[in-house]
């Protein structure tokens, strides 16, 4: 007998089309799970860039104000150092209703609003400050 006869029912190795079709569901369904795991990583680092930047810039430029000689609103921006980060600052006379002691005060009080934002305003912070008024 020879050895090298094939025997009568032979098959062909291969993959069929629906064992291709079920691995590329799998990788379709891994890669879809990884790439948005990633892109929720990158939005977090962003917030978290402009929650940490955002309150230092603002007290920097609240310090900066109240430096000057006179306080009005105004805005601006930040300069080539942080960019795409803007501040306005709104001014105007805080009022405490009927609360005595306030009312008593020798000079007015003002309410500072100082909102800084990143980008197209999707991001913004507010600080709030209460600062007497120059005589």
């Amino acid at each position: 007998m020879n050895n090298l006869t094939r025997p009568c029912c032979s098959r062909t190795t291969g993959f069929t089309l629906l064992e291709v079709m079920i691995a590329v569901a799998i990788l379709a369904i891994a890669l879809t799970s990884l790439f948005g795991s990633q892109s929720k990583s990158v939005a977090l680092a962003t917030e978290t860039r402009f929650n940490t930047q955002a309150p230092l810039l603002a007290q920097m430029q609240l310090t900066t104000i109240l430096a000057s000689e006179e306080i009005i609103a105004g805005e601006g921006d930040f300069g080539d150092e942080f960019p795409g980060f803007k501040w306005m600052l709104s001014v105007e006379d805080a009022t405490f209703g009927e609360s005595e002691i306030l009312q008593e005060l020798d000079s007015e009080l003002q309410y500072l609003s100082l909102v800084v934002t990143w980008g197209d305003s999707v991001y913004s912070y507010l600080l709030d400050s209460y600062q007497v008024s120059n005589p």
